[in-house]
């Protein structure tokens, strides 16, 4: 109801005006504590002078295996490759037997063996040499690679009449630029894309792609210029001086933590997808930028991942993700691989814990509100005083998600210095100002929805035959 009702222009621009200026204004705090503290002792590890960064041909069908192959053996080593292989040929004798819980509990158990004690001291002991990126390389490849064989073993369970074979497999795990990265493509979509005899690009694709390609690098440069200037992953490490910021510094700060983390997923995917688009692939975007989430439900940093989940644990228990409880028993599951993916621990514990909260939270408000007297209140707002109530709610949860996510992707003790400053010692000045500014943010948010999908409409209506 309220995300179709159009506010007016004045009140938009106001909006605006206000977000921007409150921008600016943490910024600038900020930009002073990093000029500030450039020299501290604390910073020594981070803070460096100067500026630092840290057309091939089409490939089809067979030519990716052994491209990604050739790339494996040579990066990690030729043990590493029987690893995996190990790992892929195993799923794909469990997935002849037909049963999705068994291919399911073997793809789980195989992650476990990369994030867990003593197996992952064991496997890593596969790959040949030692040289920087050797983990992330390690974690990335080995990961990925379960779930994508885990991702082919329920497909074949689902459709047994298509018997797909184990050098469809192949073809699929080892297809170089989503092997050690990302994004996870489910095992259908890759395979239907890839087996189009001549793939016939749609009019105007090469330049989208170049244009993507033109932004992934923009978006480099940007964070080379921003990092010069804002030391958002150094201040928090010092908490007595994090604990000096003004509270508008400090609330910008714990934000721009979250909108890194989303750039660098973003720069990742981009250049990635420009490679697959390149290879007629259509992979999965890049994550929505954190300023436009304020809803749990759309909050993830890895689309590919989120788009696993939902189809082979969270939409499988959750239905139409309606009723209270299968709902609970559907979010608890998802959080679960979840944990087993970034790796058991108390921190990524406690981020799970906190972000299934947020999940069930929402259901059960939106429940709340679909029964009397609240749905009587709402329906005699008008849609504008609806949309602007819903919105003041949104702010809410924005913050919620915001301070869920910083646990992992910064430090508890910094997440409790900010909640401290925002929801107790800034209280109330802070605390209103804080959610004033956020509250005109996501009406900017809404309007940009409201606008995409009276575009979508429009379309819609024009596709329809007189």
């Amino acid at each position: 109801m309220g995300v179709k009702t159009a506010l007016p222009a004045a009140e938009l621009g106001f909006y605006s005006l206000v977000l921007s200026g409150a921008l600016a204004f943490a910024a600038r705090g900020l930009l002073e504590a990093s000029q500030e503290g450039a020299h501290r002792k604390s910073f020594r590890q981070s803070v460096r002078p100067g500026w630092e960064y840290i057309g091939r041909k089409m490939l089809r069908s067979w030519m990716y295996a052994v491209y990604g192959v050739l790339a494996v053996v040579g990066t990690m080593g030729p043990w590493y490759l029987l690893l995996l292989l190990g790992h892929c040929v195993g799923l794909y004798i469990v997935s002849l037997l037909g049963q999705p819980w068994l291919c399911l509990g073997l793809g789980l158990a195989s992650l476990a063996s990369f994030k867990t004690d003593p197996l992952i001291s064991w496997q890593s002991g596969f790959v040949t040499g030692t040289f920087d990126l050797q983990e992330v390389l390690f974690q990335g490849g080995s990961g990925f690679t379960v779930l994508r064989c885990t991702s082919f073993a329920l497909e074949r369970c689902a459709y047994p009449s298509r018997r797909y074979s184990l050098a469809d497999l192949l073809k699929y795990n080892f297809y170089l630029p989503f092997f050690f990265f990302g994004p996870i493509m489910t095992f259908d979509r890759f395979h239907e894309q890839v087996s189009q005899a001549e793939p016939v690009r749609p009019e105007g694709e090469l330049w989208r792609i170049r244009a993507q390609a033109g932004l992934s690098a923009a978006a480099v440069a940007a964070v080379g210029v921003f990092f010069h200037f804002f030391y958002i992953l150094t201040v928090p490490n010092d908490l007595k001086f994090a604990a000096r910021l003004p509270d508008g510094a400090l609330a910008g700060l714990a934000y721009a933590n979250l909108v890194y983390d989303w750039v660098k997923a973003a720069v990742l995917f981009g250049v990635v997808n420009t490679v697959a688009r390149l290879d007629h692939l259509d992979p999965p975007r890049a994550p929505k930028c954190i300023t436009a989430l304020y809803v749990f439900g759309e909050t993830h940093f890895d689309r590919g991942i989120n788009d696993w989940l939902c189809k082979y644990v969270y939409d499988h228990i959750g239905g139409e993700h309606s009723a209270v409880i299968p709902e609970l028993v559907a979010s608890v599951a998802t959080f679960a691989v979840t944990t087993l993916w970034l790796g058991p621990c108390d921190i990524v514990y406690l981020w799970s814990i906190l972000n299934c909260f947020g999940l069930n939270f929402e259901l059960w408000v939106q429940k709340l509100a679909e029964h009397r007297p609240l749905a009587q209140v709402e329906a005699s707002l008008s849609g504008q005083m609806s949309r602007r109530v819903r919105a003041l709610f949104g702010a809410v949860n924005f913050w919620a998600i915001i301070m869920y996510n910083l646990v992992s992707l910064n430090s508890l003790e910094f997440t409790e210095l900010v909640a401290r400053r925002l929801l107790l010692t800034g209280f109330p000045q802070t605390t209103l100002a804080v959610l004033f500014v956020t509250y005109c943010g996501v009406q900017l948010v809404k309007e940009r929805e409201r606008a995409l999908a009276l575009e979508e409409e429009l379309g819609q209506d024009k596709e329809k035959p007189e």
